[in-house]
């Protein structure tokens, strides 16, 4: 049986290190971008800030984020085509480097997504060995891996709310695993990142939707899957 090709041959000649969080981890985060917006987005803009401002075209995570956002997996041999395939499905992408950013990690990424009507801002963290962090979606602070089933809802930041979801998803046997709640201001919007053992069924991510003081609802299946 041949041997299996890892991301780190996929990069070709460009490819410098090899390095996990210039490649792996940034076809991760893009494959979250994919899942959020609900496929290849018509349009993206970049921001690669500190060390992937200075290395993101020599290592191949400029390769490597576009192929995320088309939603190929780490092994994927189209990887090295990334740019050729962008052009196929018509998506339209601009990279903007930012040096020190002392803000943000070292290996920091923001998306500015579109497809069709749909927005999406996320900033996500190559830590190494593929793994990731997304720390920000739609100017909500997050913390979530994206290993497992994530739920997102946006709603109206009132009273017992979290409650109410915690207690909607036990009867559904669903675990949770981590839970962040972020808000923009006292009673005003507010948005839990709900990382979970299972999935909820989709009937009960339909009831959540249809509540009036409910925004929006995301589901985000383990991001490898």
């Amino acid at each position: 049986m041949a041997e299996k090709s890892s991301i780190f041959d996929m990069i070709g000649p460009i490819m410098i290190g090899p390095s996990s969080s210039h490649t792996a981890g940034v076809v991760r985060i893009g494959r979250v971008g994919n899942k959020m917006i609900g496929g290849t987005p018509d349009k993206a803009e970049i921001i690669f800030y500190n060390s992937f401002a200075r290395t993101y075209e020599g290592h191949g995570s400029d390769k490597a984020i576009l192929a995320g956002l088309m939603g190929m997996q780490t092994d994927d041999p189209d990887i090295k085509q990334a740019f050729d395939k962008a052009e196929e499905n018509n998506l339209e992408f601009e990279f903007k480097p930012v040096g020190n950013a002392s803000a943000h990690h070292p290996n920091t990424i923001k998306l500015i997504l579109s497809k069709g009507d749909k927005k999406l801002e996320l900033v996500g963290v190559s830590k190494g060995g593929g793994i990731i962090s997304i720390r920000q979606v739609d100017g909500f602070t997050s913390n979530f891996s994206a290993n497992s089933p994530t739920l997102i809802v946006t709603a109206e930041d009132r009273k017992g709310s979290i409650s109410f979801i915690s207690n909607l998803l036990a009867q559904e046997d669903v675990n949770i695993a981590e839970m962040t709640v972020s808000r923009k201001g006292k009673h005003q919007s507010a948005c839990q990142f709900i990382e979970m053992d299972s999935a909820p069924r989709d009937i009960t991510l339909q009831y959540l939707q249809s509540l009036k003081w409910v925004v929006n609802v995301t589901f985000l299946p383990n991001v490898d899957e």
